[in-house]
């Protein structure tokens, strides 16, 4: 084995995660990594189906003594989200990830690091790379486009699959098995523009937002993390009531379902308001900086004249028409659960704000474990959008994974971790959407649950994977295969 995670354990595991890094996979560009699990597969002399959405399924019969124990499906997604840092130079559809060490953990230089979900990949190649491994009868499901509305998962034939045991390895807290999920629907509400011709003697500038934490829309949603897009917003609104603002530009975060870091706005202003201009940014870095001192100590607003020269702006009704949608657009947690104590039940995140030359869009995530506020919280938007003259549609709507009281795979989950930890793992339920839902939905009558080693700021370039829990957990699961008979 060579490379930069050679010299760690489990050997095999961290083998295939490099592996994979190697490999360009963000949403809805599989391919490539799909037809490396397939190979993989026929190298090892196991069946392998690839479907029509590029999903990988590989079986693998029972080790001696367990041939006639139940299917236990293995459970991941090959897809990353590929977010990087703005001074990074990194093509995410070419080039390979950088890994590092850093004491405990494994990151990769200025881009997200894609342990969700390879980590699950690698452990399922591990197990079946191996000879010497006690296990059920396998039925190894990598999906794909699990990060941009689960297309891997809606397209998955259910005639493919006969397991009726399902481990997703998608969690990212060791010691927390997950029993349940949120559904969700990503929207788009769509704001017409309305140009018009602009004094070429004007100053064009670049108002920033930077320096937030972001994070996992779903998993961080109730750190009360700053969303670029909505203090863009904010700020845009007090600098429309004192200056004549003519923007012609809004652009902020990179996917709907990661908490925006960053967000932009490019605006002509008279050169001689520069002065107050700047004092103005001012007051709002002090403001901003007292407001998020917990949650983003760094957050920083700036402002700078570029070179810029457009033609046309946008006229004064669409610019508040836009304001009036970052101002009033549902964001954040929107309720709480009274039946799970802390578990977030309903939000919704604006993760996304791009300008072409007809429109402005706003991009954002809902997601709720009960059906029907989901629906409440896009309806919501219907009404604003139609109140102002924009629309708004649906995307990638997923279902949620309601609580089974009397599951033998919960059962088994527990008992092994009491006896290998001497403690009782947390229950808990997750604010954020798993293919489970869909499995669900799909194959019937089937025992689930999902568990994972510990992982940090997933979906940002601060990514991180424990080295030493993702090898306690790595136990754990083959603990949990040699029961199951």
């Amino acid at each position: 084995m060579s490379g930069v995670l050679r010299d760690i354990k489990p050997s095999s595991v961290f083998y295939y995660f490099e592996e994979l890094s190697r490999i360009p996979r963000c949403s809805g560009n599989e391919k490539n990594v799909s037809n490396y699990l397939v190979s993989f597969a026929k190298e090892n002399a196991l069946e392998v189906i690839q479907d029509e959405a590029y999903n990988v399924i590989i079986k693998k019969p029972g080790t001696e003594g367990y041939e006639g124990a139940p299917t236990v499906i293995l459970q991941g997604h090959m897809d990353m989200v590929c977010e990087k840092n703005k001074d990074t130079k990194h093509d995410f559809s070419a080039d390979p990830l950088k890994l590092k060490i850093e004491g405990d953990f494994i990151k990769a230089s200025g881009t997200t690091l894609g342990a969700d979900n390879g980590i699950a990949v690698a452990y399922t190649m591990a197990i079946l790379a191996s000879n010497d491994i006690p296990h059920p009868p396998l039925e190894v499901l990598i999906t794909t486009e699990e990060e941009t509305g689960m297309g891997g998962a809606k397209g998955l034939h259910k005639d493919n699959i006969s397991g009726k045991i399902l481990i997703n390895i998608d969690s990212e807290e060791e010691g927390v098995l997950l029993v349940s999920c949120a559904g969700g629907v990503r929207d788009k509400v769509i704001l017409p523009i309305n140009w018009i011709q602009v004094n070429s003697e004007n100053s064009s500038y670049l108002l920033t937002i930077r320096d937030l934490k972001g994070g996992h829309s779903g998993m961080e949603i109730n750190k009360e993390r700053g969303n670029s897009n909505i203090i863009l917003g904010r700020v845009l609104e007090d600098l429309n009531q004192n200056f004549e603002l003519s923007v012609y530009e809004i652009n902020g975060g990179a996917k709907m379902n990661a908490i925006p870091r960053e967000a932009d706005a490019k605006f002509v202003l008279d050169s001689n308001s520069y002065d107050s201009l700047k004092d103005r940014i001012k007051e709002w870095n002090n403001k901003l900086q007292n407001e998020f001192k917990v949650s983003d100590p760094d957050v920083k607003v700036d402002v700078i004249e570029i070179d810029e020269r457009p033609k046309k702006v946008f006229n004064k009704e669409t610019l508040n028409k836009l304001i009036a949608l970052y101002r009033l657009m549902p964001n954040g947690i929107q309720s709480m659960s009274v039946e799970i104590e802390g578990l977030v039940q309903s939000s919704t995140n604006l993760g996304v704000v791009t300008t072409d030359n007809k429109e402005v869009i706003f991009e954002s995530a809902i997601r709720s474990s009960i059906k029907t506020l989901k629906e409440e919280i896009f309806n919501r938007k219907k009404v604003l959008a139609d109140s102002i003259g924009a629309k708004v549609v649906a995307e990638n709507e997923y279902p949620e994974w309601q609580y089974n009281p009397n599951s033998y795979i919960r059962e088994v989950f527990i008992e092994a971790y009491k006896d290998m930890f001497n403690s009782e793992p947390e229950i808990d339920a997750i604010h954020a959407g798993l293919e489970c839902g869909l499995f669900k939905e799909k194959l019937g009558d089937i025992d689930m649950i999902s568990f994972g080693p510990n992982m940090y700021d997933v979906h940002t370039p601060e990514e991180a994977l424990s080295i030493s829990s993702t090898e306690r957990m790595w136990d754990y699961l083959l603990s949990i295969l040699r029961r199951i008979k």
